[in-house]
């Protein structure tokens, strides 16, 4: 088993500690890993995406014109990216700033309100870890234990709060996916 997730959004929402966290949390099941960062120059407003592969064998390239799974922020990115997911592929889409729903028939679109969610709840810094926590339990790409038990190594040097914060977060956008999809 080889997929690729391609995660893509604004700078600064959190798209490539998203990569991160995953990337993380497949090490920790004993997988292979890669993963690879692209931003603009101004980070922050720009763009950003990155892929993450993860395979039960040898990698044999990092980069991807297709992946099968995207994680996809803003409406920038789905009018990029939308045609690149692979057929049967998933594409997890930011409802609150993609103003339109994917066209293609040959994937499984979930669309969740991402900042809604987060004002809603009082983790308006910790969007990343709600959609996160949806694309997991949605695909179960990663185990949610693995994640659970990424936190603390992902957040070191951080507050004990912060770490929590998080995690809540990403429970949030677990329970979105357990109960909306």
């Amino acid at each position: 088993m080889e997929k690729q997730v391609l995660v893509a959004g604004f700078g600064g929402q959190g798209v490539l500690f998203i990569g991160l966290f995953l990337t993380h949390a497949a090490m920790l099941e004993g997988m292979n890993v890669s993963y690879v960062p692209s931003y603009g120059a101004e980070m922050r407003g720009g763009t950003a995406n990155c892929i993450v592969t993860i395979s039960d064998s040898y990698i044999s390239s990092p980069l991807t014109d297709s992946p099968f799974h995207s994680i996809i922020l803003n409406r920038p990115s789905l009018d990029r990216f939308e045609n690149s997911v692979q057929p049967g592929g998933v594409l997890v889409v930011n409802s609150s700033l993609v103003d339109r729903m994917p066209v293609r028939q040959d994937i499984e679109v979930y669309s969740l309100p991402l900042n809604q969610l987060a004002e809603e709840h009082g983790f308006a810094r910790g969007a990343n870890m709600i959609i996160l926590g949806a694309y997991i339990a949605r695909t179960g790409i990663v185990n949610l234990d693995s994640v659970a038990n990424s936190f603390d190594a992902i957040f070191k040097g951080k507050r004990k709060q912060v770490i929590e914060e998080n995690r809540q977060a990403f429970l949030v956008g677990v329970e979105y996916a357990r109960n909306n999809w």
